[in-house]
């Protein structure tokens, strides 16, 4: 998002804008909890011998949401790395463009 743009909204429309922000994020991070219990549960929990699960059990459940959490991370870093990179391009390109004059 370009940073100009939040500056030129009403304050009301900033914070709309926030909240809307807010419930994506709580989204993202809701199906991200999704993904690992599901993942993690059907990858780790095989019988329902008992109430609880037993140590191999807890220990493959805490293993792959350990791996989850670090590959979601990186995947974040990525992408952040990612967006930062055309940002600087595109950045570079309209410089580029207004020192030759739009040509």
């Amino acid at each position: 998002m370009d940073p100009n743009f939040q500056a030129q909204l009403s304050p009301l429309q900033q914070q709309q804008l926030m909240q809307e922000m807010e419930k994506m994020q709580m989204k993202d991070s809701l199906t991200m909890y999704t993904r690992l219990v599901d993942r993690c549960f059907h990858s780790c929990v095989s019988s329902f011998r008992s109430k609880s699960l037993d140590k191999s059990e807890i220990a493959c459940a805490e293993n792959c949401s350990a791996r989850f959490l670090k590959m979601t991370q990186r995947v974040g870093l990525r992408f952040a790395e990612h967006q930062a990179m055309q940002q600087k391009r595109a950045t570079e390109a309209a410089g580029g463009a207004a020192a030759t004059g739009g040509k």
